[in-house]
């Protein structure tokens, strides 16, 4: 664990704790040591702050690669702050540049850690579950490791897109759901689109099953402040 995010653990971690006491059931379904990946709905700028704070295990997390690269001073700060907080770059470019992209954390899972991640791929504007990325199917059968699926519910209302602070007050609610059963994509040598499709749609099931959203079979549309990045 760096020191930076063994400082964040002991600090911003119980703070969140204190201000939202969010409600946390199915910590038993995260296993207690080598590689995992919670998967988990994304409807707020806080949801891997929250994820991280709550899981019993150091998370790390994709991050756009665009906060590795800054030029200057100010770019190395953001780039070791980024680093230190476990935060892994990923080309969000889109397609295949995409899916090649997250090779960068298979070394983190293969060397027993938990990393987090978003199915969606961008946070959702209606409070709706959109269609998932084959990205996480890929990671867990090429780890290999198990998906735990997660349902954050309340968040959208502590930070709606567009806001620039948090809200006291609204409830939230960390649900971590069963590993799923990958046993049937599993050992069967390279990994197909086909199956990368069903795992994907069986984790968003999963996802859904937690959270109680309506399910669009389509991909998050871009926010407005994302029109001029690249497609995530």
């Amino acid at each position: 664990m760096s020191a930076l995010y063994a400082v964040g653990k002991m600090t911003i971690a119980p703070m969140l704790k204190i201000l939202w006491h969010p409600k946390i059931t199915g910590l038993d379904n995260v296993p207690k040591d080598g590689p995992a990946i919670l998967a988990s709905n994304h409807q707020s700028v806080l949801d891997s702050v929250m994820l991280g704070s709550v899981a019993p295990r150091n998370v790390y997390f994709l991050a756009k690669d665009q906060y590795f690269i800054g030029p200057g001073l100010k770019g190395t700060m953001m780039r070791h702050i980024m680093y230190g907080l476990n935060q892994i770059p990923v080309d969000r470019s889109g397609g295949r540049a995409s899916l090649l992209a997250l090779d960068a954390a298979l070394p983190v899972l293969r060397a027993g850690h938990v990393l987090g991640i978003f199915p969606e791929g961008t946070r959702s504007t209606d409070g709706r579950l959109y269609r998932g990325r084959p990205g996480v199917a890929k990671l867990a059968l090429d780890a290999p490791a198990p998906i735990i699926p997660v349902g954050l519910m309340g968040f959208d209302q502590v930070m709606p897109i567009g806001t620039s602070l948090p809200r006291l007050g609204p409830k939230v609610e960390v649900r971590f759901g069963e590993p799923l059963d990958l046993s049937q994509w599993q050992g069967g040598g390279e990994v197909d689109s086909r199956a990368l499709r069903e795992v994907t749609l069986k984790l968003m099931n999963a996802i859904q099953q937690l959270t109680g959203q309506e399910y669009v079979g389509r991909y998050a549309p871009k926010r407005p402040d994302q029109l001029a990045e690249p497609t995530e």
